[in-house]
C-alpha cells in the first residue's frame, strides 16, 4: 500500500518537472525572417508570432499550432503503442 503512495508521489514529482521544463522551453525563442515572412518559434515548438509582408497573421500561427498539437498527440499515441514514451519509462516503476 505504501508503495502505491510512493508511486503517486513520484508521478506527481515527474509531472511537476515536466511542467517546469515546459515553462523553461517556452522561454527559448528563435526568430527567422526570409522573403517577407517573419516567424518566432518557442523551444516547446509553438509558433509564437507570424508576420507576412509586415502583416501579423495570428490566424495562420493558430492553425500551425493546432496542426503541431494534433501531430504531437498522434506521435505520443504511437510511441505508447510501441511500448516507448512514458509507458516505457514507467514499466519498471515501483519494482
Amino acid at each position: 500500500m505504501f508503495d502505491k503512495f510512493k508511486q503517486l508521489g513520484e508521478l506527481s514529482k515527474l509531472r511537476s518537472q515536466a511542467k517546469a521544463l515546459e515553462k523553461e522551453l517556452s522561454q527559448i525563442k528563435e526568430t527567422v525572417e526570409k522573403g517577407g515572412v517573419k516567424v518566432t518559434v518557442t523551444g516547446n515548438q509553438r509558433v509564437d508570432y507570424l508576420e507576412i509582408n509586415g502583416e501579423p497573421r495570428k490566424d495562420i500561427a493558430d492553425v500551425i499550432n493546432d496542426a503541431l498539437k494534433n501531430v504531437q498527440k498522434k506521435s505520443a499515441k504511437k510511441m505508447f503503442e510501441m511500448g516507448g514514451g512514458l509507458s516505457g519509462l514507467l514499466s519498471n516503476f515501483g519494482k
